[in-house]
């Protein structure tokens, strides 16, 4: 096993990481920032505003996204049990 094929195994790894839980991130990022707009144009000052959209919000993406993203983990576990006859 050499520093590259771990190098491989570990890119590989962060990517599917990536790829699985950015599109509930980058929709959390987007809901908390319509949310903190409106709370600025109305002058709400209440902290816990942020959390149901946000919930709700990544629910529902997570919902709809969930075979893509249990295609991708399967893809890489599949693809890592393939190297393990590689391991010497």
């Amino acid at each position: 096993m050499t520093e590259a094929f771990v190098i491989g195994i570990a890119r590989d790894a962060f990517y599917t990481v990536f790829i699985v839980a950015g599109p509930a991130l980058v929709v959390s990022i987007v809901v908390g920032l319509l949310v903190s707009i409106f709370q600025a144009a109305t002058s709400i000052s209440e902290m816990t505003l942020t959390f149901v959209p946000k919930i709700i919000a990544v629910g529902v993406v997570t919902i709809l996204l969930l075979p893509f993203m249990m295609q991708k983990m399967f893809q890489f576990t599949e693809q890592i049990f393939n190297l393990i006859p590689n391991l010497k």
